[in-house]
């Protein structure tokens, strides 16, 4: 809406100088086109879960999840790299226990970072279906974005440079009800169903942190 209307002004400005050349658009500032990114990628894991299992517990956009994935994205931006771990020892997971005293779970996570060129800008549907079919590509991120017992997600891209970073978390408490203690620490797990098959006999929380992305070029 805000593009059609700097469009729709420029024309009636333009009008009354027909003698001046028209200064060609270009692309938007993909810093403004990150919410719209972070939708559409929401929307694909979604779709791309029940083709694979439409047994899959639909995904329910969480705030809190989303805030720690914005979080984590903007800090790869800033400082340059793609890790689970920042260099500050921050994850995901620790984030989200710092933020919330009585989270518990299992927690997975999906990074991706793709390269684009200033004078073509982020195409949205584009990026988003890039992000979804590089991690088709690999084992461990499909199993994580398909695993059935996650229902809840949020996606966080951020962009710095010439590179669009993005991690999205999955998350499902598993019917764990224990109420956590000051002394629970991060468990990681291979996978999420790993994870699954050691809840009998881990103390909780459990946390999963996925396999990391690769940067593609646009």
């Amino acid at each position: 809406m805000t593009r059609s209307l700097i469009f729709g002004l420029a024309f009636l400005a333009l009008a009354g100088c027909a003698g001046l050349p028209e200064k060609q658009a270009g692309p938007p500032d993909p810093k403004t086109q990150m919410t719209a990114l972070e939708s559409r990628i929401a929307v694909l894991i979604g779709e791309q879960r029940l083709k694979l299992d439409p047994n899959a517990k639909p995904l329910a956009l969480d705030p809190e999840l989303a805030q720690i994935a914005r979080a984590r994205a903007r800090d790869m931006a800033a400082k340059n790299y793609l890790a689970h771990a920042a260099p500050n020892g921050d994850t995901s997971a620790t984030l989200l226990m710092a933020q919330d005293a009585k989270w518990q779970g299992l927690l997975g996570e999906n990074l991706a970072a793709q390269h684009y060129l200033k004078q073509s800008g982020v195409d949205v549907e584009q990026f988003a279906q890039r992000f979804l079919d590089e991690w088709m590509k690999s084992q461990p991120h499909r199993d994580n974005l398909a695993f059935a017992d996650y229902d809840r997600t949020g996606v966080g891209a951020a962009v710095n440079g010439d590179t669009v970073y993005v991690t999205q978390l999955f998350a499902s408490d598993l019917g764990i009800k224990a109420v956590r203690d000051s002394n629970s620490t991060v468990t990681e797990f291979p996978s999420a169903a790993a994870a699954t098959l050691a809840g009998d006999t881990a103390t909780p929380p459990l946390r999963l942190r996925g396999a990391e992305g690769t940067k593609t070029a646009n």
